[in-house]
């Protein structure tokens, strides 16, 4: 993904060989935060609001690979973002985001590359005194079936794409920090 959370229903040759080249590191500025101890999971908000602190940009770099986004502010009961991967000077993927508000919940939108759109729904946020932790579930056969953001302590945020490939469990994490969008200089908050 990353920027971007990366997935498709068409699978082409590309994705998966990119995804083989993430899911073969495992770097550790990559290793996302454990799960919130001692906090229980919260009911799902029904806005959007609650992802608000989102809006800005984004970047991060694993094995060689950038990965940027950048969230537009909550207006409408929606936040628009886009996410870019780029490799050796060259796009590896991009995608066009949104969080909205329908009336079941709040939804994660992902038109990744140009494929078909994928929804999934805010399920749960768990939160203690340093992480909180939005999961968004699609059951769907395809990878992912999750997408996870983490708003970690010290500014970091990480994203993350999750389910079974081929039967067996996979996860990609993205970790970033927020950035200037013009600058590109890393903003600490």
């Amino acid at each position: 993904m990353k920027t971007s959370l990366l997935f498709t229903s068409t699978r082409p040759l590309l994705f998966l060989s990119f995804l083989s080249a993430l899911l073969s590191i495992a770097p550790a500025a990559a290793q996302a935060p454990d799960p919130p101890k001692n906090a229980g999971a919260d009911k799902a908000p029904q806005s959007v609001a609650a992802l608000a602190w989102l809006e800005g940009c984004w970047r991060g770099a694993v094995n060689q690979r950038e990965f940027r986004e950048h969230w537009l502010p909550l207006g409408g009961g929606m936040m628009v973002g886009a996410g870019q991967t780029v490799m050796q000077d060259k796009t590896q993927d991009y995608e066009y985001l949104r969080l909205e508000t329908r009336p079941d919940g709040v939804y994660y939108v992902a038109l990744p590359s140009g494929n078909r759109e994928s929804a999934f729904k805010l399920a749960t946020v768990a939160a203690d005194e340093r992480n909180t932790v939005f999961t968004f579930d699609n059951v769907v056969d395809e990878f992912p079936q999750r997408v996870v953001y983490v708003r970690a302590a010290e500014g970091w945020l990480y994203a993350s794409i999750e389910g079974k490939l081929k039967g067996e469990d996979r996860k990609v994490i993205y970790p970033m920090r927020r950035v200037g969008c013009e600058s590109g200089e890393l903003i600490r908050k």
